[in-house]
């Protein structure tokens, strides 16, 4: 297949919705663990029967069931809002219709979040605010039994096939079923593109430093934000383009392109199955006369051969942590879920700083405190996920310039007229106290409270 005839497709899927003009939204995506304070696994027909409970309260409507007729998905008719589970039945997902007040938005969220706990309190469990299940190793980590998760499931579990790459793999294959995430997308237009994703890769140490809160208890505990090394050091890093950071500089919107451009494809779909093969970079899968894959088919995965097709495109998905979507947003995905009551800042900081690009660029470019000291913005978010800061960064100095960070947003918050910046308080406290929820959650564990009270704290409105 000709290389112009994939790239202006992979243009029109990527670049033409960032030329759309028009008023700019927000959504917003909150996944939480479920606990069983039981110490047991989570029993999957208690979610089933919550599931149906939250949907005839709210009147939401079916959108997904499993292969074994359980809901994983339902959509509001009035305002596009959706309750999910992402990857396993140990991951309650909210997601909320495209709106432009976050005010409105965390409104929502907590009517639909005190619902659940009520519901959830009926069986001793509880939903709480944390990046890794504290109780992964009670629950049954097994993915949700539809074609998609359980491709995935399968893909992530690959890793052993490849013994010769450069590369680490960890031995969490099972993380989506335990992990939990606060996802932002923002509109971004067609001309600011290139600094939008400059500035705000530079942006992801100061976010390592505030936002951390996915720790491995007993295991990885220097490690606050496990979240990066779960996906890095996957089969989905076998493409480092397909994950993390962007260790590059963007000058124009065709630098961007160009990127995508060298991100790969690891599944498409067939005859409504799934089928996944080893990664392969988009150029490299349409040369390619025909892909070896698998699939699942009753209770055992067969080898399959099948042709390229041009529509595949709409199956690259990457996990950036500002993943340009098809919906001309960027998807700010590298935050983990931080405590219930705090829910919103993370909204509110992205939100905040996205009208404030210029500055926030500026910001970076005369900053000597991280910048300019010989690292790249990667190697300093591996450094600012630890437990421990390198001896190079003057803490002083590193907590006054992330509060001028958070000031600036607070500005592009205040323009908006919408009282929005009240939200951003809990991250002004962190600053005060130099702490984020991972340091917090370890300091209350090593102080000798118990793990199950600290859950419940994190699931406080």
């Amino acid at each position: 297949m000709e290389r112009e005839i994939i790239k202006e497709r992979l243009y029109k899927r990527y670049i033409e919705p960032t030329k759309k003009k028009g008023k700019e939204y927000i959504g917003v995506e909150i996944e939480m663990p479920i606990v069983n304070l039981s110490e047991k696994a989570v029993d999957f027909e208690v979610v089933h029967k919550i599931t149906d409970s939250f949907i005839n309260h709210f009147d939401f409507t079916v959108t997904g069931k499993d292969d074994e007729g359980n809901i994983y998905s339902a959509t509001s008719s009035a305002n596009g809002d959706i309750l999910s589970y992402d990857c396993s039945y140990n991951n309650l997902e909210l997601s909320f219709g495209k709106e432009s007040n976050l005010y409105i938005i965390q409104t929502r969220f907590n009517e639909y979040y005190k619902f659940l706990q009520n519901e959830f309190k009926k069986y001793n469990y509880t939903l709480t605010g944390m990046g890794v299940n504290p109780y992964r190793n009670f629950n049954h980590n097994v993915p949700i039994p539809n074609g998609r998760y359980r491709m995935l499931f399968h893909h992530l579990n690959s890793y052993k096939n490849y013994t010769d790459l450069p590369m680490y793999f960890h031995n969490y294959p099972q993380y989506g079923t335990f992990s939990s995430a606060s996802q932002v997308q923002l509109d971004v237009s067609y001309d600011n593109l290139p600094m939008v994703l400059n500035t705000f890769s530079k942006l992801e140490p100061i976010k390592a430093l505030l936002f951390s809160n996915s720790v491995l208890l007993d295991e990885k505990e220097e490690l606050l934000c496990c979240r990066d090394m779960f996906w890095e050091n996957s089969t989905h890093g076998i493409n480092p383009h397909n994950i993390g950071m962007y260790d590059c500089e963007f000058s124009s919107v065709e630098d961007v392109l160009s990127y995508i451009e060298t991100t790969g494809i690891y599944c498409v779909e067939r005859d409504n199955k799934y089928i996944n093969f080893a990664p392969i970079k988009i150029y490299d899968y349409f040369d390619k006369q025909s892909i070896q894959g698998e699939y699942f088919d009753n209770g055992e995965y067969k080898k399959i051969e099948f042709e390229p097709r041009l529509d595949d495109i709409e199956y690259l998905r990457t996990f950036k942590f500002e993943d340009l979507t098809f919906r001309g947003t960027i998807e700010f995905r590298s935050v983990c879920c931080q405590p219930i009551k705090d829910s919103l800042c993370v909204a509110a900081f992205h939100l905040g700083l996205m009208n404030k690009v210029e500055e926030l660029s500026q910001l970076f470019e005369n900053d000597h405190i991280l910048y300019h000291n010989g690292y790249t913005a990667s190697e300093l978010r591996k450094m600012l996920i630890k437990d421990s800061l390198p001896e190079f960064i003057d803490i002083d100095s590193l907590y006054d310039f992330v509060k001028q960070i958070i000031d600036l947003s607070y500005k592009g918050l205040l323009q908006r007229g919408l009282n929005e910046e009240s939200l951003l308080q809990p991250l002004y406290e962190r600053v005060k106290a130099r702490t984020n929820p991972a340091k917090n959650m370890l300091n209350l564990k090593n102080s000798g409270t118990d793990l199950k009270d600290i859950i419940i704290e994190y699931g406080k409105i």
